[in-house]
């Protein structure tokens, strides 16, 4: 679990952070989005291309406005889930990410290993949407 606080509502902060369309400007490892089914609701789904080379397939599995957003992603093997909490505070609110990722088969191993070093990568990309929502 990380906490990141953001300078803006969190209303703000959530449509920022909900829409798949905004990832390439704040989340590090992605390049771009790919085939964004239609507008952010429960369901929508999309394709992360990351710049190492996978390219997971994303869903929206939750989403209460402007409380609580989670996406599962999965790639050969490999499952990723991400929950996003957003609480207001003053001055702006606090966006708390929860992770857990997964893998069958060969993917057990180097899951465990992505899931030790996720919250590192998540809490950066967190602190640069903070920043991009400074702007």
């Amino acid at each position: 679990m990380v906490a990141v606080r953001f300078p803006v509502a969190r209303e703000v902060a959530f449509d920022y952070l909900a829409d798949p369309r905004n990832r390439p400007e704040w989340q590090s490892s992605l390049a771009r989005v790919e085939d964004v089914d239609g507008e952010v609701r429960v369901g929508q789904t999309w394709v992360d291309v990351t710049r190492p080379g996978p390219r997971p397939l994303m869903e929206t599995t939750e989403l209460d406005r402007p409380r609580r957003w989670s996406e599962r992603g999965t790639w050969r093997g490999f499952a990723a889930v991400l929950t996003l909490d957003f609480t207001e505070v003053a001055g702006g609110c606090d966006v708390v990410a929860t992770m857990r990722v997964t893998g069958r088969g060969l993917a057990a191993v180097p899951a465990r290993a992505l899931g030790v070093l996720a919250p590192r990568a998540v809490r950066s990309d967190l602190r640069r949407a903070a920043r991009a929502l400074r702007r």
